[in-house]
């Protein structure tokens, strides 16, 4: 058995599903909604097969309880991906997004590179990046953003877009008060926020936090708004499909999907 820094790269095995691609996807032990959103974007001949980490303190109720909630998560995501490998995936898709935010640009390098070094060749999606490409389709500049985050996070999410090239106009924190009532925020407030942070100086509006479902309510505020409106969800699965050569366009699941 290869060794947690020993991918497996080559699959001995002929394929009666997936034919066309094997995507692991990294999940947190809270999470309920990226399940949800990817059996919603399941093109025939494609896997999402997910693998959980643990997360033992999934307190996010004040900036404190926040950082140890990233301290804790950074030790348990590498043991996920060790057992994820085990099956052979063609693609690695983090269902998390939080982690890949911290730094700005460079905390986000750095965690590609530290995820990268583990699984070797495979591929690499992160909530970050696939929104950042996400947005470069679209030619966006200015952007309204949404988190369920406290402070400290938001300014993470924050400093990666503008060190990305798009200017924050806006960004509403739904404070939620751990990693698992994320999901249950209401679509009212959801709705409530994309409104606060929309206006005549908004190119696109952008959702982040994988446990925060909106792909059911995006497609239709998109064409209310008539300018994008992207769920990280639907961001990575996108690139995840995509980086596979799995070129589908999706309709009902957002702009993006259909476009793209």
């Amino acid at each position: 058995m290869p060794q947690p820094n020993q991918p497996f790269v080559n699959d001995p095995y002929e394929r009666y599903v997936g034919q066309r691609a094997r995507i692991g996807v990294v999940i947190p032990s809270t999470n309920t909604a990226v399940e949800y959103d990817l059996q919603r974007i399941c093109p025939p001949g494609v896997l999402w097969n997910p693998g959980r980490f643990f997360v033992q303190s999934p307190a996010l109720g004040n900036d404190e309880e926040f950082l140890k909630f990233i301290a804790l998560i950074r030790e348990t995501i590498p043991t996920s991906i060790r057992d994820l490998l085990t099956c052979f995936p063609d693609h690695i898709m983090m269902g998390m997004s939080a982690e890949t935010f911290w730094g700005g640009v460079e905390g986000n390098k750095e965690f590609l590179a530290n995820v990268q070094e583990q699984i070797g060749e495979l591929g690499l999606t992160t909530g970050a990046n696939a929104m950042a490409d996400a947005l470069n389709n679209f030619e966006v500049k200015t952007i309204g953003v949404i988190t369920p985050y406290q402070p400290i996070g938001d300014k993470q999410v924050h400093d990666f877009f503008n060190g990305s090239g798009f200017e924050v106009k806006r960004l509403v924190g739904l404070r939620c008060e751990s990693a698992t009532s994320i999901a249950g925020v209401p679509r009212k407030a959801v709705s409530e926020a994309v409104r606060e942070v929309d206006g005549d100086d908004v190119d696109a509006i952008v959702q982040v936090g994988t446990n925060l479902s909106t792909v059911d309510l995006f497609p239709t505020l998109e064409h209310y708004l008539q300018k994008p409106v992207i769920p990280i969800n639907v961001a990575t699965a996108w690139h995840a499909l995509r980086a596979m050569g799995v070129k589908d366009q999706m309709e009902g699941k957002g702009w993006l999907m259909e476009k793209f």
